[in-house]
């Protein structure tokens, strides 16, 4: 039986370079695909884009935070599909995710979403909260800090200082004041929490 699949990581861990590249490997053996990104996500319009690559790869379907995706996919999908790809899958409702779930069981597909686990304030998008609850195979996308460490967050600079409140959704690149940066959790509590580690060692905090 097919499975839905959560692949996560934080910025620049890869993800669309990852999904672009499992899909060519899905078209390489002569397979078709799905794939779909939410429309709040405007980086690349009706594209996936990737920092590693030069060329993105175009979505079939852009979908609304109202969509049914039973109703959408199910119109679009023949036996010729054999995985749905879906990016940015963060952006999804819970609502979404577990329609995707019901898709894999009922018309025996693969759905296989790529995302961020955490916004920058370290909390899990709803999207992602839902996938990492009912998600039948969750796989880490590693990237680094740069202190050196694995990074599993994000923390959100304007104008140079980081944020520790703020919308939510302020897409990548749409405010060049704006930037990401992947974080380990030490550097996440210094840099951005501003938390002296050296005094919470020592019971002075």
């Amino acid at each position: 039986m097919a499975k839905l699949h959560f692949k996560y990581g934080t910025m620049n861990s890869g993800k669309s370079l990852d999904i672009i590249k499992t899909i060519h490997n899905y078209e390489e053996n002569g397979f078709n695909i799905l794939l779909l990104k939410p429309l709040i996500d405007t980086k690349g319009a009706k594209q996936i884009v990737s920092r590693a690559m030069k060329d993105g790869r175009e979505v079939d379907m852009l979908v609304g935070k109202d969509d049914n995706l039973i109703d959408l996919i199910i119109d679009r999908i023949d036996s010729s599909i054999k995985c749905i790809f879906i990016d940015e899958a963060q952006f999804l409702t819970p609502k979404q995710v577990k329609e995707l779930f019901i898709i894999t069981k009922t018309l025996d597909v693969s759905v296989i979403c790529y995302g961020l686990r955490n916004n920058f304030m370290m909390k899990a998008f709803p999207g992602s909260a839902a996938l990492l609850e009912i998600a039948e195979v969750l796989e880490e996308l590693p990237t680094i800090c740069g202190c050196g460490k694995t990074a599993r967050y994000v923390g959100r600079s304007v104008n140079g200082q980081f944020q520790t409140e703020g919308e939510e959704v302020v897409i990548d690149g749409s405010d060049s004041k704006v930037e990401y940066v992947p974080m380990c959790g030490k550097c996440y509590l210094e840099k951005v929490e501003k938390i002296d580690l050296e005094k919470v060692k020592q019971k002075k905090l």
